[in-house]
């Protein structure tokens, strides 16, 4: 599978909320799939299903059998793509937060020049 769809198929899993939903709840610990769908009351077993192979699809999370069980974990160097990214643009939230950094600065300073004047 090339980058690109790679990076496309993990754009449309993240992009619905109850994956998203999935993925967190998979941070902590791996969980069996009817953990996942008794955590997800509202979800049938199939549409539980449905999204877990989608995020298996956008190798997001891995699955193994165990005895009867299917246990899901999260594959994080799945996200790394979603990282990549997003640090592209993370150069505007910098450049944007030193910006008002420096006018907070002026501002405290501003008001401080004012107290010490009335002084």
């Amino acid at each position: 599978m090339s980058r690109g769809s790679t990076a496309n198929l993990v754009f449309a899993a993240v992009a619905d909320p109850t994956r998203r939903a999935m993925l967190e709840y998979l941070v902590p610990r791996p969980r069996s799939a009817g953990e996942i769908v008794s955590h997800f009351p509202k979800l049938t077993q199939p549409g539980v299903s449905q999204h877990l192979r989608v995020l298996r699809e956008a190798q997001l999370v891995s699955v193994t059998a165990q005895a009867q069980q299917r246990i899901y974990s999260l594959k994080p160097e799945g996200l790394k793509t979603l990282h990549d990214w997003i640090s592209k643009y993370q150069v505007f939230w910098t450049d944007k937060l030193e910006a008002l950094e420096e006018h907070l600065d002026s501002k405290l300073e501003s008001s401080k020049e004012t107290v010490t004047r009335k002084k």
